[in-house]
């Protein structure tokens, strides 16, 4: 659930930045309840995301007004920061372990043009990957684009999610998959995250992952959504199947299509996935897709925190890091 008063925090927290905001949203521990050994709402750090149309712009008033919050690229000044924001990593600049009215808060800023790109095709499925689990929208304008590419993402994390379960599952069942998307091959749940952190984000956050997928489960003309008893059944016949693949997003597509296309045959996406609809691994196939989109992003964006937030920081919030992850290891111990 989310926590009491949260809504007043996390607005205050946007007037000590500049406007100029398409999307502003919070998210983690700080702001929805979770189990495990981030259950210490009351102590943990706010998360956000911010969404700019123009990044050097919005990065230059923020160095006017918030100079401190920067590692040593801020004397480089605010193109660089955003040539480093877009180009590498994951197209997203975080500072992180900020003092904000008497609260510690992460930020990260992305452009408006990188993030819709990654919502409908899946480039990283960073950004795209947490907005398919909730989160509270703290500002949006009216960008039409932007809030059509929401929605396409969690329609596609539906249809990604339906590929990898069985005939028959529970509400609980399906949103473990889909939060699950964007920690498939992500190395820091090997070292530094909890492992059961997507149990831990799912089980208390049932009621807010319904009011997520709700109504494109209902729409959904593949899918028998038994609302009373928390029960789903779709379609996984291999006509199904295609017709899923089809609407997945064109990043996971292609690179389902690689691990299935023998060297020097070449085959097209839409032949590859047709067959894929009939193999019984397509489940399988489809994780393995996931794992080669987040790993590397994965990587390369947690490389590039050393330098956006600065040694020290980068050692802290490691540090903040692994002690939840022995914390959840214990837990499971005892």
């Amino acid at each position: 659930m989310a926590l009491q008063g949260s809504g007043v925090a996390v607005r205050k927290v946007l007037s000590h930045f500049p406007d100029g905001l398409s999307l502003a949203f919070a998210y983690g521990s700080g702001l929805y309840r979770q189990a495990g050994p981030s259950a210490d709402h009351e102590n943990a750090m706010l998360d956000f995301v911010f969404t700019v149309d123009n990044p050097v712009a919005w990065h230059s008033k923020n160095l006017k007004k918030n100079w401190n919050h920067y590692s040593f690229l801020k004397v480089l000044g605010s193109k660089f920061i955003t040539t480093v924001q877009n180009n590498y990593g994951a197209g997203v600049y975080y500072n992180p372990l900020i003092l904000c009215d008497g609260r510690l808060i992460k930020y990260g800023v992305i452009s408006t043009h990188i993030l819709i790109d990654d919502l409908l095709n899946w480039n990283n499925l960073y950004i795209a990957g947490r907005l398919q689990k909730p989160v509270k929208i703290v500002a949006m304008n009216e960008n039409v684009t932007l809030r059509s590419a929401l929605d396409k993402n969690l329609k596609s994390a539906v249809t990604a999610a339906f590929l990898m379960l069985p005939e028959s599952f529970s509400e609980e069942e399906l949103f473990i998959e889909i939060a699950g998307l964007s920690y498939s091959g992500d190395f820091r749940m090997v070292v530094g995250e909890d492992k059961t952190k997507v149990l831990n984000i799912v089980k208390p956050n049932i009621v807010h992952f319904r009011e997520l997928y709700g109504n494109i489960l209902q729409e959904n003309p593949q899918v028998v959504y038994k609302i009373q008893q928390g029960r789903l059944e779709i379609d996984k016949s291999p006509e199904g199947q295609f017709t899923q693949l089809m609407t997945l997003p064109k990043t996971l597509q292609q690179q389902i299509n690689h691990i299935m296309d023998p060297p020097g045959k070449n085959r097209d996406v839409e032949e590859t996935l047709l067959q894929l609809a009939h193999d019984p691994d397509c489940a399988d196939v489809v994780r393995l897709g996931l794992s080669a989109i987040v790993r590397p992003s994965s990587i390369r964006q947690s490389i590039k925190g050393i330098f956006t937030a600065g040694m020290k920081k980068s050692l802290i919030y490691s540090s903040l890091k692994l002690h939840k992850m022995w914390k959840g290891w214990l837990r499971k111990t005892t």
